[in-house]
C-alpha cells in the first residue's frame, strides 16, 4: 500500500467526519419538531446516496466485464456490491431508528422503504451467488447480469417518494421550505466526507480481492509445478 491512495483517503475521510460531528451537533440548529433525533439524518442521507452509487459502479463494472471478460472488472463489481451492501444495510438501520421516532413504528411499507428493501435482497442474492462453487468465468458472467439487472431498482428507490404517495420526506424538493442554511452546510459536508470513506473502503476491498486472486494463481502454479516434478 506504499503508493496506494487508500490510506490517505481513509485518513482525510476520518478527519473530515470528525469535523462533521461539530457541524452536526454544534453548528447546525436543532429541528423544531423532531428535536435531537433529526441529527441521524446527517448520517442516513450520505449512507443512502453512496450505497446507491456503489450499485451504479457495480453495474458499470458488470457491463465492462461482459464486454471484455477482464477479471479486474468482475472484482471491481463485487467490491462495489459489498461496499454498497454495507451502506445499504446501515441506511435501513438508521432509517428504522428515525422512523420509530417520527412515525411511531420501526417499519412501514412506504414506497421508498419497500424499494430499498427489495434492492437489499437483490444484492444479497448477488453475494450468495458469488459464494457458490462454480467456474470463475461463469460466476463472473452471472454476477454481472445480476448487478446490471439489480441496478434497475436504483432509480425507483431515488424517485419513489415523488412517483407514489409517500410519507418519506423529500428534503431537497420540499415545496414548503427545505433545510436551513446551516443544516445544508452540514449535509453537504457529511456527504463529501462519507464519499472519501466510501471510496477508501471500496478500493481496499478491491485490492484485497486482487491480491487474493493473485495468491490463488500462485498456489495453482506451484501445485502444477510440483505435479510435473513428481512425474519426472
Amino acid at each position: 500500500m506504499t503508493r496506494s491512495p487508500i490510506a490517505p483517503l481513509a485518513l482525510v475521510g476520518g478527519l473530515a467526519l470528525a469535523v462533521c460531528q461539530w457541524l452536526v451537533f454544534v453548528y447546525a440548529p436543532e429541528e423544531q419538531v423532531m428535536g435531537l433525533a433529526q441529527k441521524i439524518f446527517y448520517i442516513h442521507l450520505p449512507l443512502a446516496w453512496w450505497g446507491l452509487v456503489s450499485f451504479g459502479v457495480s453495474c458499470v463494472a458488470g457491463i465492462l466485464y461482459l464486454k471484455t471478460r477482464a477479471p479486474k472488472y468482475d472484482l471491481l463489481s463485487a467490491a462495489a456490491v459489498e461496499t454498497g451492501m454495507l451502506f445499504c444495510t446501515l441506511t435501513l438501520v438508521t432509517g428504522s431508528i428515525w422512523g420509530r421516532h417520527s412515525w411511531g413504528v420501526w417499519w412501514t411499507w412506504d414506497p421508498r422503504l419497500t424499494t430499498a428493501l427489495i434492492l437489499w435482497f437483490i444484492y444479497a442474492g448477488y453475494m450468495a451467488l458469488r459464494a457458490m462453487p462454480m467456474p470463475e468465468n461463469r460466476r463472473g458472467a452471472l454476477s454481472a447480469v445480476v448487478a446490471i439487472a439489480g441496478f434497475l431498482d436504483v432509480p425507483l428507490v431515488f424517485l419513489s417518494a415523488r412517483l407514489w404517495r409517500s410519507i418519506h420526506p423529500s428534503v431537497f424538493a420540499s415545496e414548503g421550505g427545505g433545510l436551513e442554511p446551516e443544516m445544508a452546510v452540514a449535509v453537504v459536508a457529511c456527504v463529501l466526507s462519507f464519499c472519501l470513506v466510501w471510496l477508501a473502503l471500496m478500493l481496499l476491498r478491491y485490492r484485497q480481492m486482487l491480491l487474493s486472486r493473485r495468491l490463488d494463481e500462485m498456489l495453482f502454479e506451484r501445485m502444477m509445478a510440483e505435479d510435473e516434478n513428481e512425474q519426472h
